[in-house]
């Protein structure tokens, strides 16, 4: 993990993190080395985690997440924000854009928190939007420092979204992984079974844009770095997670094409290895 994250080389204290959530309580149980856990398989016991951990860490007053929707790791996404961090160094205000902003909010969440950066999230999703505003709307500082759009073309990435007039001096993305519903509950089946859970729930968490789209990452990635250059001077760095590692040599020779400087950023978490992709028509890096 990165430096600068909090999370990094320490198990979760339970025992502060329900006092942050009470509700987290009823979900910890002691496991077979007496250390206290959670099921990590459980929707529910997972949201009651993230609620403690934006609360004890990140002065968050209260947030809610449906049944349903993407629950995403916080050391891990906090880890994406401290690497764009390490990136846009040259300014005293930030502004940033995350594209699928879903209604967890995470991205937003902690570079207001965090970073005092000011944040913008588009999502397809227009209920999403309804309930990340709700999220927003629980913490005065988050109120200041971010603003939700509803993308309403789903064809579109940034269009509709950036204005004439706007600069990010970023953006980020946690796009589609999958490409079809099925693949998707493959996935969450795997992940599941990975956790040793024996009773599946297929809803492990994740609305269908928030899991999946028609050719699945790797064409996601692709529209969006053709999409990016009718906008290549008013974003610094447009930046996306990229789950899979061989999507990178054919992403990476279309932006050569393009002429536009890029790097890949690895990241890591236990067993988890991901990466960041980040390129630029105007910076260095």
């Amino acid at each position: 993990m990165h430096s600068r994250n909090l999370h990094k080389d320490s198990a979760y204290d339970f025992e502060k993190l329900s006092d942050a959530n009470p509700d987290l309580k009823a979900f910890t149980f002691k496991n077979e080395y007496q250390n206290t856990t959670i099921d990590f398989g459980n929707p529910k016991a997972v949201v009651a985690l993230n609620k403690a951990l934006l609360i004890a860490h990140y002065n968050v007053s209260n947030w809610e997440l449906p049944e349903g929707y993407l629950c995403p790791p916080i050391p891990s996404r906090v880890d994406y924000i401290h690497h764009i961090a390490d990136i846009v160094t040259e300014k005293q205000e930030i502004k940033g854009l995350d594209i699928g902003v879903g209604a967890n909010t995470i991205y937003c969440i902690l570079g207001s928190q965090v970073y005092n950066w000011k944040m913008i999230g588009c999502d397809i999703n227009a209920e999403s939007i309804k309930i990340a505003q709700k999220n927003i709307d629980f913490t005065p500082k988050l109120k200041k420092n971010v603003s939700l759009i509803h993308q309403s073309n789903n064809a579109n990435i940034f269009e509709g979204v950036i204005n004439v007039n706007d600069y990010f001096d970023f953006s980020v993305c946690n796009p589609p992984f999958h490409n079809s519903e099925n693949e998707a509950k493959k996935g969450t089946l795997r992940k599941l079974n990975n956790l040793n859970k024996k009773d599946f729930e297929l809803n492990f968490g994740g609305q269908a844009n928030e899991l999946w789209c028609n050719g699945g990452e790797a064409l996601f990635l692709k529209r969006m770095i053709k999409q990016s250059t009718l906008f290549k001077n008013q974003v610094g760095y447009f930046t996306s997670l990229v789950s899979k590692k061989e999507h990178l040599p054919k992403l990476e020779k279309q932006l050569s094409k393009l002429k536009a400087k890029y790097r890949v950023i690895p990241m890591q978490h236990g067993n988890k290895i991901t990466r960041i992709l980040a390129w630029s028509y105007i910076k260095n890096f």
